[in-house]
């Protein structure tokens, strides 16, 4: 399957998307990352998009296209442990960028009336594409404004092979310990072993091109 060309020179742009862990009290960030790559799934927790509230929403796993070297926006937020993968590998799952239908205006009336009207039917064509259509705006007292995450989403939960992540995101003073640790795990046959680069979401651009690139 294929997605648009990414010209090198297009600093604005990523080949890649990325999910962040994010710490669920009492379970760290670190904690949901090592559960995450041990089973080799990401869990759909929450619904999001269009009619998330309505029964027949289904939950989704969120993702950005944030470019690499601005992954600090995300981790300042999320914290500093996540993984990456290429754009194809989730448009092939099903995935895919999400569409912002601003508060108010016709195409987020046209949305939330399809929406609306199939509440009660979980079978609706409408549901497969409201997860990806999202309503930002000013809610009372909640601003729900988060387009500079450049969203993307997969509905359900995400299995993956070892092999599949272009890279893992990890604090760059745990690789070594990360790499022995995933060496550990492949010699004696005790779980997952991930030979993929890791980087540090603080890193700049040329530190983590020359990561991706061996």
């Amino acid at each position: 399957m294929m997605i648009g060309n990414i010209d090198p020179s297009w600093k604005d742009m990523s080949k890649y998307v990325v999910h962040f862990a994010k710490e669920h009290h009492p379970r760290t960030a670190y904690d949901n990352a090592i559960s995450i790559l041990y089973q080799r799934r990401i869990i759909a927790a929450n619904a999001f998009g269009a009619g998330r509230k309505l029964a027949p929403a289904r939950k989704s796993i969120c993702f950005s296209e944030v470019p690499l070297h601005h992954l600090k926006r995300l981790a300042d937020v999320r914290g500093p442990h996540g993984i990456g993968f290429r754009k194809e590998f989730i448009v092939k799952r099903g995935g895919g960028p999400i569409l912002y239908a601003y508060k108010d205006t016709p195409q987020a009336m046209a949305i939330k009336s399809l929406v609306n009207a199939v509440a009660n039917d979980p079978n609706s064509p409408v549901w497969r594409v409201a997860p990806f259509v999202d309503l930002p705006g000013i809610y009372g007292k909640s601003t729900y404004l988060y387009e500079w995450e450049r969203e993307w989403r997969h509905v359900g939960d995400l299995d993956f092979s070892v092999t599949e992540p272009a890279f893992l995101i990890i604090p760059e003073h745990l690789h070594d310990a990360a790499r022995g640790f995933f060496h550990s795990a492949k010699v004696d046959n005790v779980g997952p072993s991930y030979e993929c680069p890791f980087i540090d979401p603080y890193w700049g651009e040329d530190k983590i091109a020359a990561a991706l690139n061996g």
